[in-house]
């Protein structure tokens, strides 16, 4: 007997979401690493990546802004694949 899609999102809640378990901090952490803050800010326009920067204040701010979130975690995804591209 199969399950059916139901069941299984049940039982995985995170099955569908490739960010499943990963932390804003780590993604915020993971993408300053990668791009630094000036190329993070070029790479989305918003203050908390071009004024006196930190990951505390970033974090503090994408959690409060939703549209944000949504544009940094689009960018962590594409980044994480890029960089898996490069590998293989």
């Amino acid at each position: 007997m199969q399950a059916n899609k139901q069941d299984v999102s049940m039982t995985n809640p995170g099955a569908n979401d490739p960010l499943h378990g990963i932390t804003l901090k780590h993604i915020v952490t993971e993408l300053e690493a990668y791009y630094g803050w000036e190329g993070l800010a070029k790479q989305i326009d918003i203050n908390c990546f071009k004024k006196d920067p930190s990951i505390n204040s970033s974090l503090k701010f994408l959690r409060r802004t939703p549209w944000a979130r949504d544009k940094v975690e689009a960018l962590y995804l594409k980044t994480e694949l890029k960089k898996r591209r490069n590998k293989g």
